[in-house]
């Protein structure tokens, strides 16, 4: 595929089922370049035998929920002004009916029992800030006082002068009359009517500097989780809050005490309450390879139903669906996502197994649908059964049309004779091809098997990738993942390193006298320390990264306990495991690309490591692309996705060309089988906040 193919990697979202299983709706959506920006719509399929059709046709309709008795569906859509909205839609179709009018938006919204009302969270702007003053330019706005030791957060921006509170709000009636745009008032002495967008007034459940997230109804009450801006060092222990729908009171379902980083919630129907929950340990951030579990909580007693050691249940869009007694959750593992099913005595059964990759299900009774994707497609959904699932729609097809390269598995056995994981992807054809070397962010995290555009597009510009899990990536147990705790650089590094030489040897197809490396967030990191130790390589591509983890603590959004996590407090620790510390050493000619408004890892860690490459006269550039954050790979501007594939590509064609050898044999957009992906998001980021993932 080439880099404007993009544009035909339709997603599928968390699918909403009716209570009896009859009907499904999903979200689908894609990158669109000549609007620039993510778009798609709701659509719905009758099941077990329908086909599916579009329910809506806004420009970016998502997150749907469906009413408890199955006529309404509310979902997300941005307003005129871009802010997510909720809307409500009879569940058969026609036109939605706007229910809030949140000033910046709203962030998750479920229903009450009885189908009468909305629970929603949305940020409350400081007076005076975010629009509140008409005119009122936000480079005038006051100056903020910070107290606390967070601020901002990477696709956000600052926080504590705009807390995310409960509201609730009366549905609307989706047959009701609309509102109309009041004319101009002549008279003087006429009163100017008042512009009106929705029926109802929005109460709010809670206020203050707190903010809320993971909304779950239970009965009167909706669970919830909230954040706290602390005052000196980072706390990431959670407890659970009940709050009573008509204001009356609030009580305690899980303490901090629990020392439990919640993740996810959900309420079987006998009351249990359901948490994706990992133990940060006594000091509240151990957070590296995080133990998430399924744990329940009943007549105050808190139970973990399964082993992280054994199931990892963390980020990956990991939720919880009750089904009867039992839940669903979503296990990855050696770049797999299956959708398991735990009983309260903690055994499990796989439901959906097999080259998958669950992003998001739903169940009701005995009927379970699951949005995936697979080796030939970016997202399908899925109907759960005896054997094999069935596919209900076809989203991958024009994908596929472009030509995707099946990658192959393998295994290689390291130094240290440590099995380490991964593929390996080339054109079709003999070959020899130039060899990319990709590193995936997180650490935490993992290539899988569904569709990834960046390797893909490689592969259509004549280059074979290769690509692995070392020790610090995810879905290979928590020692592997904990492996390289405040020894970045070492193992990790001699894993993609083996891993590399590993498939050099087995595929004579691939030339290890042509060979250059590139990564992104932790990818980036990995690429910069391995370049200043091995050079080998003639051009890197070092994008996003780690670079400097001392002023990384006073500037990212998670500065105040990653690097401490991964790298230590020590100051001879961290320069034994920081790039800047080596970056004298480097010889391979260097891209920098970062993204301006990058919170998680800031502008400066690019700025200041290609300041230091340029002095030291190693051939470098650096591309910055404004108005991003760091997810530009993943969720950025189309058209920046697609420059930064040309300048990607420009730059192996300069440092690591394509002799016309390369390309005998078939086309090299090659087969109509598989492609890979990373699940770090790849949403699931270690260099992500965690808190981002509730």
């Amino acid at each position: 595929m080439g880099p404007t193919d993009i544009q035909k990697l339709l997603g599928v979202g968390r699918p909403a089922l009716s209570s009896r299983g009859e009907f499904a709706v999903f979200s689908v959506s894609r990158p669109d370049l000549p609007a620039n920006r993510t778009v798609g719509q709701l659509w719905r399929i009758d099941l077990p035998e329908g086909a599916p059709r579009r329910l809506t046709r806004g420009i970016l309709d998502t997150a749907p929920v469906l009413s408890p008795d199955d006529m309404r569906l509310a979902f997300l859509r941005p307003d005129a002004r871009g802010r997510s909205q909720v809307f409500v839609v009879a569940a058969l179709g026609g036109e939605p009916v706007q229910a809030t009018d949140a000033p910046l938006g709203v962030g998750e919204v479920v229903w009450t029992g009885d189908g009468r009302s909305l629970v929603y969270t949305a940020r409350v702007p400081e007076n005076g800030r975010y629009g509140t003053v008409e005119g009122l330019d936000a480079a005038a706005e006051a100056p903020r006082r910070i107290t606390g030791i967070r601020w901002n957060a990477n696709g956000l921006g600052y926080l504590a002068d705009r807390p995310a509170q409960i509201f609730v709000i009366a549905a609307p009636e989706i047959d009701s009359e609309p509102f109309y745009e009041p004319a101009p008032v002549v008279r003087d002495d006429a009163e100017a009517p008042s512009r009106t967008v929705i029926g109802a007034t929005p109460r709010a459940l809670t206020e203050g500097d707190l903010s809320w997230s993971t909304l779950a109804v239970s009965g009167e009450e909706v669970l919830a989780v909230p954040d706290r801006i602390e005052d000196d060092r980072r706390d990431l222990r959670t407890p659970i809050i009940a709050h009573h729908l008509d204001g009356s009171g609030r009580r305690e379902v899980l303490a901090t005490a629990a020392n439990l980083w919640v993740t996810g919630l959900a309420v079987a129907d006998d009351g249990a309450v359901a948490a994706l929950a990992a133990h940060v340990g006594s000091a509240g951030t151990d957070f590296v390879a995080p133990g998430t579990a399924l744990h329940v909580i009943a007549e105050g007693e808190t139970r973990a139903l399964t082993d992280p050691e054994t199931i990892d249940l963390g980020e990956v869009g990991s939720h919880i669906t009750p089904i009867g007694d039992d839940f669903l959750v979503q296990d990855r593992r050696r770049g797999r996502v299956r959708l398991l099913r735990v009983a309260r005595d903690g055994s499990a059964e796989t439901v959906i197994g097999g080259d998958r990759e669950v992003l998001g299900h739903a169940a009701s009774g005995s009927v379970v649908v699951a949005a995936v994707a697979t080796p030939d497609s970016f997202g399908e959904l899925v109907l759960a059964g005896p054997g094999e699932p069935r596919v209900l729609t076809a989203f991958g097809a024009a994908a596929a049309a472009t030509g995707i390269v099946e990658p192959r598995e393998l295994t290689v056995r390291g130094r240290d004779d440590y099995p380490v994981h991964g593929w390996v992807a080339r054109p079709r054809g003999d070959g020899p091809f130039p060899v990319i070397l990709q590193i995936h962010g997180g650490p935490y995290a993992s290539y899988g098997i569904h569709l990834f555009d960046e390797t893909q597009v490689l592969i259509d510009a004549g280059y074979a990738v290769v690509y692995c899990n070392p020790r610090g990536s995810a879905g290979y147990g928590r020692a592997h993942g904990r492996a390289i705790r405040q020894a970045m650089g070492t193992l990790d590094h001699h894993d993609v390193i083996d891993f590399l030489d590993g498939a050099l040897e087995s595929e004579p197809a691939l030339d290890p006298s042509r060979l250059g490396i590139m990564g992104g967030s932790y990818g980036g990191y990995l690429t910069a320390w391995i370049i200043a130790h091995d050079h080998r390589f003639r051009g890197a591509i070092v994008e996003r990264g780690f670079l400097e983890p001392t002023s990384f603590q006073g500037t990212s959004d998670i500065g105040s306990f990653f690097g401490d996590e991964y790298v230590g407090v020590d100051p001879e620790l961290i320069a034994a495991q920081s790039p800047m510390a080596v970056v004298g050493q480097v010889r391979t000619p260097t891209l920098v690309m970062h993204a301006e408004a990058d919170h998680r890892c800031p502008l400066e860690q690019a700025t200041r490591y290609y300041s230091a490459l340029t002095r030291a006269g190693v051939p470098s550039e650096m591309l910055i692309f404004p108005g991003e954050n760091h997810e530009l790979t993943r969720s950025g501007q189309p058209r920046h996705r697609v420059e930064r594939f040309d300048a990607v590509t420009r730059w192996w064609a300069r440092h690591l060309p394509i002799d016309a050898t390369d390309r005998t044999g078939p086309e090299t957009s090659g087969s109509d089988a598989s492609r890979s992906g990373a699940t770090e998001a790849e949403g699931a980021d270690d260099l992500d906040d965690p808190k981002d993932h509730q």
